[in-house]
């Protein structure tokens, strides 16, 4: 009876091994390889910045929809666009240009 019962706990100890020695290789792979937990990691910060990103975008682009709508419906939002962008002056406003003296200009006078 000790030689059945001897090989049977050879046999489970080789089994355990076994499985031990495929523990190992495979967490080994997860930690160590360019795809394992790092690879995760890194398009775990990716997806947040994308998304950061993306939300940023959104909201530009609600400003832009807004003034889209702005400058399609009313006559305000058009001049005030053309004053800043183009410089525009209406007809009865008169446009005086301030320029700063220049140091050099200034001494030699």
């Amino acid at each position: 009876m000790s030689s059945g019962s001897s090989g049977r706990s050879l046999k489970v100890k080789v089994m355990l091994l076994a499985l031990l020695g495929l523990l190992v290789v495979l967490q080994g792979r997860l930690w160590i390889s360019d795809d394992g937990w790092p690879e995760v990691v890194r398009l775990r910060t990716s997806i947040e910045d994308q998304q950061a990103e993306n939300e940023r975008l959104a909201e530009r682009n609600a400003r832009l929809k807004a003034e889209v709508k702005d400058l399609k419906g009313g006559f305000a939002a058009l001049e005030e666009r053309a004053r800043s962008d183009l410089g525009m002056v209406g007809p009865d406003e008169s446009f005086y240009l301030f320029v700063p003296a220049d140091s050099e200009t200034a001494e030699s006078e």
